[in-house]
């Protein structure tokens, strides 16, 4: 198994190290950004390298990439990144963690970050650069396509297809049998009982604060 390359810098670059070295046979040699981003030389503890002289330093031919960015730009940017790494010929690696329940016909594309506690039931099928957050469900027969980022604690029934590009936030719902267009926003605590057309934007609601200061209650 080739050693591993993570493209990013940020927070969640740091984790995929950890899940990658913590968790699977995998070994981090170095993380890459483009050099109009690069700030440091080093990140924790090993070489920071611009990305135009990745293939120089870290060829494809004995190297595997990861991309740990997040859902800018509705997943745009984590997608382009993915793709130029596939067009130096760099193979993308995926994480599922050994604390999700998955089963035997899982199919889970390339550049996938599947963390702890999810519950993925039989016959779901995964896309490429899917990420899904701790301790959600994905119930049976769903497919998520490409680019998409599912946040923590996220239901999805069985049956549901979620498009291209899409982000899914923390505690959304969507019911069995729907269909999610491409580049959709669910937000947080949303719940969704029907089909969304493509960029649909749904916002869950916040929960206003109380005329009675914490101070004047009774009882809590």
């Amino acid at each position: 198994m080739k050693d591993l390359v993570i493209f990013g810098a940020g927070d969640i670059a740091e984790l995929a190290h950890v899940y990658f070295t913590q968790d699977s046979p995998r070994r981090v040699v170095a993380f890459t950004v483009d050099a109009a981003y690069r700030q440091a030389e080093t990140v924790m503890g090993l070489p920071l390298v611009p990305f135009e002289e990745l293939p120089a330093r870290f060829p494809p031919d004995r190297h595997d990439a990861f991309v740990a960015l997040s859902y800018a730009k509705v997943n745009r940017l984590r997608a382009e990144k993915c793709a130029a790494l596939r067009a130096l010929g760099y193979r993308l690696a995926s994480y599922v963690s050994s604390r999700a329940t998955v089963f035997g016909d899982l199919s889970v594309g390339d550049n996938a970050f599947i963390l702890e506690d999810n519950t993925i039931q039989p016959f779901v099928r995964i896309g490429n650069n899917v990420t899904l957050w701790s301790g959600n469900h994905i119930g049976h027969h769903s497919v998520i396509e490409d680019d998409v980022f599912i946040a923590s604690h996220v239901v999805v029934s069985g049956g549901v297809r979620i498009g291209q590009g899409c982000f899914i936030g923390v505690n959304a719902t969507l019911r069995d049998h729907i269909t999610l267009g491409p580049r959709c926003v669910v937000g947080a605590g949303a719940l969704l009982l029907a089909d969304a057309e493509a960029e649909g934007v749904y916002m869950g609601q916040a929960t206003e604060r109380a005329r009675v200061p914490s101070s004047r209650l009774r009882g809590i």
